[in-house]
């Protein structure tokens, strides 16, 4: 039984810091799924849910810190009754979570690892329930080893306190380490938004009181159509709804011919104003190259201002909000995109200089 608890321990630890890893290196990604949550919870269950929307990036990272530092103390057995006492009460959060969402179908992606790995809702709860069992196993069983000394396990929970917090930090101030979002440096934008092979669907049939599910739609009348079924589901694009426009027209063909250099302030009354005079001078020196492109979820009286105050060389476009905070995890950010293929993605704090942008054009 002792190998079993080892196994479970180690298991169990590690799955909270990959889970935790995960979420802390977007924090803002984080945020952005906790305020659907709590969004969902203010006018289903309670309008105080509303007082925690604002502080949704604090909980982000609150969240997924607990995660690792608790994952960590698992793996070493720090404070080992604490720390199963939090796990418990953290499986059961997140088990209301996945359960809510699974049931009522509301958010239907819980981010539990970020955008690197996709769970299904009732998947996500699935997996809660089997950490759950863990978890209150090792209470049952008292089945956690320590390792180290006293001394050294606080020492290294002290400093993964620390490193959570530099980590939140570089990603909330620049972005994040690791982009595993669809919009990533490298993808062409037109291919991801085309299928990667063609789709297969089952269709459930209802003759004679009957239910069959046949691989291709019958030309038999006197089936009744019940259902169909997507049994490729990996084949759909990585990118569904990528658009831009303006009272012009759709600029979408447009924005993905030649060099453009995407201006992305998804909420313009959100941004970090000051940063558009590092932008200005940079699409300045290289609009004659790259021609600039803003592009904002906001109405044109809300952007119009902003552009006009700092002089802005270029028009305003517009794209779906939660599309913008999905292609760079800053307001304003820089995405360099060149026929369609994005070469280079800038936090407004990492401002690159011309010469940068240039040469990624020339290679």
């Amino acid at each position: 039984m002792k190998l079993l608890d080892r196994i479970i321990q180690y298991i169990t630890g590690i799955i909270f810091i990959i889970s935790g890893a995960v979420k802390l290196n977007d924090p803002a990604g984080t945020a952005i799924k906790l305020h659907e949550y709590f969004d969902v919870f203010s006018s289903d269950i309670s309008p105080i849910f509303e007082h925690f929307i604002p502080f949704s990036l604090f909980f982000s990272i609150l969240l997924s810190s607990l995660e690792i530092l608790l994952g960590l103390a698992l793996l070493i057995g720090w404070r080992k009754r604490l720390t199963r006492g939090l796990l418990a009460a953290m499986i059961i959060f997140f088990g209301f979570l996945t359960f809510y969402s699974a049931y009522y179908n509301k958010v239907t992606d819980c981010g539990c690892f970020g955008d690197a790995i996709k769970f299904t809702p009732w998947e996500s709860f699935t997996k809660d329930v089997l950490l759950g069992v863990f978890v209150f196993y090792l209470i049952a069983r008292n089945g956690v080893k320590d390792y180290f000394t006293d001394a050294g396990r606080n020492l290294m929970m002290a400093l993964c306190m620390a490193a959570c917090a530099v980590i939140a930090y570089m990603a909330i101030e620049h972005l994040p380490f690791v982009d595993f979002r669809p919009f990533k440096v490298g993808v062409n934008i037109p291919e991801a938004m085309q299928p990667s092979a063609p789709f297969i669907y089952s269709y459930t049939m209802e003759k004679d009181g009957q239910q069959v599910t046949l691989k291709e739609y019958p030309t038999d009348t006197t089936y009744k159509f019940v259902s169909m079924k997507l049994e490729n589901p990996e084949a759909q694009p990585t990118i569904l709804d990528f658009s831009i426009w303006n009272d012009d027209g759709d600029f979408t063909g447009y924005a993905l011919q030649g060099a453009k250099l995407f201006i992305i302030s998804n909420n313009i009354t959100l941004a970090d104003l000051a940063a558009f005079e590092k932008i200005k001078h940079l699409t300045d020196a290289v609009s004659e190259q790259v021609e600039p492109m803003l592009l904002t979820s906001s109405t044109t009286e809300q952007v119009a201002p902003v552009r006009e105050q700092y002089q802005l060389n270029s028009p305003i476009y517009f794209g779906d909000d939660t599309v913008l905070k999905t292609i760079i995890r800053a307001n304003p950010g820089i995405v360099l995109v060149k026929d369609g293929t994005i070469l280079g993605k800038w936090h407004y704090n990492d401002c690159p200089d011309p010469q940068t942008i240039l040469s990624l054009i020339k290679e």
